[in-house]
């Protein structure tokens, strides 16, 4: 079998992105964050995209699923607004 090349900057095959796209990165700039592909030219961004397609994820599943939203920090006391003078 022969590799295809997505990313030739750094090496990286269709099965490395598709590999990474197994393990949960979902979007071309999870990949870029796991491998590098696509941060030097960006030539092959789109190719990423094409191979990551609309199928399934398991970070969207996860949230289709119910998964617990992440937590408001609470409110951290903010500054009232300071109230203008009345014109005369």
């Amino acid at each position: 079998m022969t590799s295809v090349y997505v990313c030739s900057c750094f090496g990286i095959t269709e099965e490395k992105v598709r590999e990474h796209a197994d393990t949960g990165a979902c979007t071309p700039r999870q990949i870029a964050s796991a491998c590098k592909a696509g941060t030097d030219c960006g030539g092959c961004v789109k190719r990423i995209q094409a191979l990551l397609g609309r199928g399934a994820c398991p970070r969207r599943e996860l949230a289709d699923k119910g998964a617990p939203a992440l937590e408001k920090l609470p409110d951290q006391g903010a500054p009232a607004p300071t109230e203008l003078p009345e014109a005369a």
